[in-house]
Formats: C-alpha cells, structure tokens, sequence
C-alpha cells in the first residue's frame, strides 16, 4: 500500500477503504507519511469529500491513535458535552455542574480559545489555583467521587487529529465537514463518554455561519457517534450575536456563578435548560424532557448546582471561595462604561467583532500558546432587543491598558447598533437532530 496510489485515488472521486483509512493514520502519527502527502490527502478530501463510512473510520482510526479513557468504573451513564464554539459561550461551566448536581456523571475534555472564540479551559484557570492540566488517573478519581471532572485534553488524546488539524490549519483545508465531524467527534470518543450532546453553532460569531452548513455538520457528527454506539444528540443555536453578556476569561467566570445562583443572561440560563435536559434523559435520570427540566430547575435555584461547581473547583486545587465572593477572581485596573444618552433597544450585536475587540484587549489568543489576560473583556448591558434606559450602560470595557480601553470603547460605538423602536431578539435555538 503506498500513500501516493491513496492520494490519487481520493482526488479522483474514489472511496477509501477501513483498512487504507487505518494505514494512513497509522503512518501519520508515527510519521511514516510526511506532511506534506497528508496535506495532499486533506485537499483531496475538501474537494472530493467522505461518505458515512469513510468518515466513520476516519473518526475511529483517529480516536484509537492514542489513549482512550476507560470509564466503566464510573458508575452511571456519563454524558459529555461539546459545542463547536462561539462568544461568550460560558455554557459548561453552568451545564456541567447543573447536569452533575441531578445525577448524571459529567466527563468533559476541553480546549484553550483561540481567535474570537472562547476556551473553557481558559474560563476555569481564571480561578486562583485551578488545575485543569490533571492526569488521567485524578480525572477518573474526581468523575468516580464528585460525579463531575472538566479537564484540558492531554497530547496523548487523538495525536492523529492534532498533527492533522495543525497541517489543516496552514493549508485551508480546516472548512470541509468531513474532516470537522471526524476532529470532533474522535476527541469525544476518546473521552470516553456513553452518550453525547452537541451545541452546533451557527451565525457570524460561530465556524459555521449559514444554516445549511451547520446542519449538515450536526447531521454528520450525529450520525458518527450513532454508528459508534454513543447516544448522540445535536442541538443548532444562533451565534449571530453573543450567548451571555459577559466576554473575557474571569468575566465569563463571574457570570457563570451568577447564574448558578439563579440570575444572569437568559439565554445562557435558557440553554443550559435546554441541553441539560436532554443530557438527564440520555443519562437515564428523567423520563422526560419536561420532568428532567423540572429537576434541573430545581437544582438551580434550590442551591444544588452551585455546590457542585465549588466541589469542582475545590477539587482540582481552586479556591473554592470564589463562588461566593467572585471580586476574588483577576480584576482590570480599568473599567469604563459607554452609557446610554437616552432610552435605547439594542438592534445589533455583532458577535465576530464583539469577539474580535475583546482578544485586542488581551482575552483571547491570535495563535496557539499567546498568553492572555484572564481580567479583561467587555460586558454588555443586555441582549438583541433588551432595552437599555437612559444612563444605563450598553457596555463595560475592562482593561489593563489605558490606550487599548480607549481603542475598544471606540470599535464597541462604531459595531453596536441601537434603535430607538423596540426590536425583536433572535431565535436562540434552530434546530434538534437525532439519529
């Protein structure tokens, strides 16, 4: 079998086999095959494509090139939690311990943000002493005694996928959905997880920005995790402007225990409702969609929640103590707030470039291993359609730098738009798909 017959036959419309599949990712991760006949391979398939079974054993070969956890002796059926990425998506801090809180194990491997886009493992070590870098073994210990482990992904997770995602990333061959769904899906796998629920998100601030593409993928990657015996759930939510208010590492942090104790954004609060609910069926602790509701709601506003998530933090070596005094996460030496001059509706929040001036000020990374700010980022004062009253702001920039303060007050006036006649908000969630 040679790479170079592989090559041609993927470019010439062919299928490739289970066993072809096995010997190129073999051969990639050893290093066998070199840069740049995958990279040739990755152009071929972005013209060509996958069909199911192809992309299935992509996704298979993949997730088996390194370690997969074994989570068997956890008891339950532990459920994880993906979403493709967005701004200000603070969704699993609030859904892992809401979910675990009822019941249902939570085993979550997460990444770093970068770009516009968030990263929970980011989000996390704002707090003080959070370890998200833990082992293998500590992450099964944790999900076994707390029901609940959020950890970064190590290098030995899916190096198929990181080489191939690397060379992906250089030769504009990362927008192909084959090649998504098998990326996603093979970390998922590997994690270990019995069933999954996916956040496919859609709109200017998402990867996907138009319907079409982003059901596609959600039909993909549902589709690979039926076929791998892993219940699989995908849910399409809009990204067209920001999921909760706050922006920025700590921000985010802050406002996530705010919704655990009951308050903050009602999308994020609506989500976290949505997905959760289908993760407590999935994870067989409600009949329903509307009983699983009810327990979550419960576990909210009763308290069960929120001390979940100190269990978490206390857990993997955090100061516990932030979730009941946040002030104690990083804070910027500068704020300030552009204020209404009269009553205003918010008409447009842009959430690309919403992200975009929030990484200028230090939130997010332009390319793997930038450092960041955990204490700086924008806060809004509400959402597409909420009215902002007179003197109130529409949003708060905090800063560690008094010239870039200035520039993002600047780019937030010149991309908000508001309107003095009410405004209609967005639909929150598209679409659900199922195998």
């Amino acid at each position: 079998m040679r790479m170079y017959d592989l090559i041609k036959k993927k470019r010439d419309g062919g299928s490739l086999t289970k066993g072809e599949i096995d010997f190129i990712v073999e051969g990639f991760t050893s290093g066998q095959i070199p840069d740049y006949q995958m990279a040739a391979l990755a152009m071929a398939i972005y013209f060509r494509g996958m069909d199911r079974e192809e992309t299935l054993n992509l996704t298979l070969a993949m997730a088996a090139s390194g370690d997969m956890l074994d989570l068997s002796g956890v008891p339950g059926i532990k459920v994880d939690k993906h979403s493709t990425g967005g701004v200000a998506d603070t969704t699993t801090l609030v859904l892992a311990p809401l979910v675990a809180s009822c019941g249902v194990p939570v085993a979550k491997l997460s990444g770093r943000g970068l770009g516009h886009t968030g990263g929970t493992v980011d989000k996390l070590e704002a707090v003080p002493g959070f370890r998200a870098e833990i082992s293998t073994e500590e992450f099964i210990t944790n999900l076994k005694r707390y029901g609940i482990a959020v950890a970064a992904q190590s290098a030995e997770i899916t190096p198929a996928d990181r080489k191939l995602y690397a060379l992906r990333d250089v030769t504009a061959t990362v927008d192909s959905i084959p090649l998504i769904a098998s990326s996603v899906m093979s970390k998922k796998i590997a994690a270990g997880a019995d069933a999954i629920v996916l956040d496919v998100k859609v709109g200017r601030g998402a990867f996907m920005k138009d319907l079409a593409a982003a059901r596609e993928l959600a039909r993909a990657m549902v589709d690979i995790g039926a076929a791998a015996g892993r219940a699989t759930v995908a849910y399409i939510t809009g990204m067209d402007q920001p999921l909760g208010l706050a922006i920025g590492n700590g921000l985010e942090m802050a406002e996530a225990i705010q919704v655990l104790k009951g308050s903050g954004s009602r999308d994020l609060v609506a989500l976290c409702l949505e997905l959760g609910s289908v993760m407590l069926v999935l994870g067989g602790r409600a009949k329903d969609k509307e009983e699983a509701r009810q327990r979550l709601e419960d576990a909210l506003y009763g308290g069960a929640a929120l001390e979940k998530f100190r269990e978490l933090i206390i857990a993997q070596g955090g100061d516990g103590r932030v979730v009941d005094d946040p002030s104690l996460l990083p804070r910027a030496r500068y704020q300030e707030a552009w204020v209404a001059e009269g009553d205003v509706y918010l008409a447009f929040l842009p959430a690309d470039k919403l992200g975009e001036i929030a990484m200028k000020l230090g939130a997010g990374r332009e390319k793997k291993g930038d450092p960041i700010d955990p204490a700086v980022g924008i806060v809004l004062g509400g959402k597409v359609g909420d009215l902002i009253r007179k003197g109130q702001p529409v949003a708060t920039v905090f800063a560690n730098d008094r010239e870039k303060l200035k520039q993002a007050l600047a780019e937030l006036k010149g991309c908000i738009v508001l309107s003095p006649d009410p405004v209609t908000p967005p639909p929150l969630v598209l679409e659900e798909i199922r195998g």
